[in-house]
């Protein structure tokens, strides 16, 4: 089946569908999701969207928290850039129906969160994500001139060098291989534009507190077109994540700290004080590092979050969701402290992009956490996630739509799909070992805490499976976990060479062998560049 479009958008969070909105007035948009519209991680995002007011704060104070929190590494051009579009993009925001918290005066609830110096986080109670999410998906669904493909994976994005078999002076994307879940067949589809939204890669950790779709499609397959991926390193551990065995690392927002939580070990004694001047809200790195140290140094399998101190009718109005959620697990946290435990959360790395969201690839933009846009550097600010999504979307969306008028009235013709002599697999048990190792092994080897011996023996050990994959993967008929299994296994071992290449220890990355920060030689980004020609043939 072959399908063509202007806009191809891969992925339904926050970015996807605000670049679909901004551009669907001017042309054709497919969106293809891998499960329903709204299952995402925007959808569980819960403390809120940074940016300052136009009431309240300065632009000076966001970029400066901003390179506080990524030790140096942010890009301040980009960080300036991003925050000055805040205002821009929640306005944006509010007209596609998002509606944000207001106080009794009815002025916009501005709470504060790890790492900010104010509060200018706009949020809409304890379930910001899923207010946006329902916003922009009603007018996604309601817009004519976009079409929503559920139920889709992406494959691999198809090129001009691939298309032509041999290098190109400037590689240019053409769309993309798609499948059909339900129908278990190919899908190729032809784009002016392609744009990559799919989210991150917490997934590849065996702990973490983003939904099963997180499996660095977006970063695996831009990679392997050729595109260059940077600071894959740095994957940021969100330091409070309920623990308890039937919880599926749900996440505890940061805004509980935010409005005064404590962190304590399990004989109450406060930690945070002797690690940071910001003490429960230093952030998120130096946060998850000192809870792992606790849980080393005595013994523990989590630390406590108490926020018993303050009232209960203040904890339910304000944290809604968190109340509700942790009363279903037996835990009343207006009477009793919260157990939790850090868990990969968010890669600040990803594909390498201009500030417009434009890849190496001419035509392929990625915008949202599959992209490496400068901002974050070492660490991620708290809430900083949001507004570089529909940020990015907006950009990316105005260089697309000054493009299409110059567009070529006819799609090149593109090969379809080749299965080649792949048959029906009678050994999925490997796809799921396979699955199983990966996520272990970067959970033991690339955590918190690493070492160079650490990163080496995961580094072997991801080489071998891969070459398992790559037999498996041409040898036998494509599902959908063996696409997400051939994912993720290229994005950890992304994310160890990355981290063998930085010699120092910056934010996210600490390393044993390098403990200290050296600005010297490392105060830089890690970039791998894309595969060549050659592997792209195989």
């Amino acid at each position: 089946m072959k399908l063509t479009t202007d806009f191809l958008v891969i992925g339904s969070g926050i970015a996807g569908l605000s670049y679909a909105l901004k551009v669907a007035e001017q042309g054709s948009v497919l969106l293809v999701t891998k499960r329903d519209i709204d299952f995402t991680a925007t959808r569980l995002a819960q403390g809120g969207i940074a940016a300052v007011s136009t009431e309240q704060g300065d632009f000076f104070a966001h970029t400066e928290d901003t390179m506080v929190a990524g030790v140096d590494l942010p890009h301040r051009d980009i960080v300036d850039l991003t925050v000055r579009m805040g205002p821009k993009v929640i306005e944006d925001l509010i007209n596609w129906g998002v509606e944000f918290s207001r106080n009794e005066q009815n002025e916009y609830d501005m709470t504060r969160e790890g790492g900010h110096s104010e509060r200018r986080i706009f949020h809409a109670k304890d379930a910001t994500g899923r207010e946006i999410e329902r916003a922009l998906v009603l007018a996604v669904q309601n817009h004519p001139a976009i079409q929503v493909l559920e139920n889709h994976i992406a494959i691999d994005l198809i090129t001009a060098a691939k298309n032509l078999h041999e290098p190109c002076a400037i590689n240019s994307c053409l769309g993309a291989h798609v499948f059909d879940i339900e129908g278990q067949s190919v899908v190729t589809i032809g784009a002016r534009f392609t744009v990559l939204a799919t989210g991150g890669a917490g997934k590849v950790y065996l702990y973490t507190c983003n939904p099963d779709v997180a499996t660095g499609d977006g970063v695996a397959m831009a990679w392997r077109a050729g595109a260059a991926v940077a600071n894959m390193e740095f994957m940021q551990f969100h330091p409070t994540t309920l623990y308890h065995p039937n919880a599926k690392s749900f996440l505890i927002s940061e805004a509980v700290r935010g409005e005064g939580a404590i962190l304590r070990r399990r004989d109450g004694t406060a930690f945070m004080a002797d690690q940071h001047p910001l003490k429960d809200l230093a952030p998120r790195d130096i946060v998850a590092r000192a809870i792992d140290h606790q849980m080393k140094q005595y013994g523990d399998d989590c630390v406590f979050l108490d926020m018993t101190h303050k009232s209960a009718d203040y904890i339910c109005d304000r944290f809604p969701m968190i109340y509700e959620t942790c009363l279903e697990y037996g835990i009343d946290m207006t009477k009793e402290p919260i157990p939790v435990v850090p868990a990969a959360h968010y890669l600040c790395g990803g594909v390498q992009v201009d500030s417009h969201g434009e890849s190496g690839i001419r035509n392929l933009f990625v915008i949202g956490e599959s992209a490496c846009t400068g901002l974050h550097g070492a660490n991620r600010l708290a809430s900083n996630s949001l507004l570089e999504g529909v940020v990015f979307a907006r950009r990316a969306a105005e260089t697309s739509l000054q493009r299409l008028a110059s567009s070529p009235a006819e799609f090149p013709s593109i090969a379809p799909w080749d299965s080649g002599n792949a048959t029906d697999s009678d050994e999925e048990v490997i796809v799921a070992h396979n699955w199983e190792e990966i996520r272990r092994c970067m959970w033991s080897y690339v955590g918190i805490v690493r070492s160079n011996k650490r990163l080496t023996r995961a580094l072997m050990r991801i080489q071998l499976i891969q070459q398992e994959i790559i037999e498996y993967y041409w040898n036998f008929h494509l599902t959908s976990d063996l696409i997400e299994l051939r994912n993720i296994a290229t994005v950890a071992e992304l994310i160890v060479k990355s981290a063998l290449q930085r010699k120092e220890s910056r934010g996210l990355h600490f390393t044993l062998d390098y403990p200290e920060r050296d600005d010297q030689n490392w105060k830089k980004d890690t970039v791998i560049p894309g595969a060549t020609f050659e592997n792209l043939s195989q």
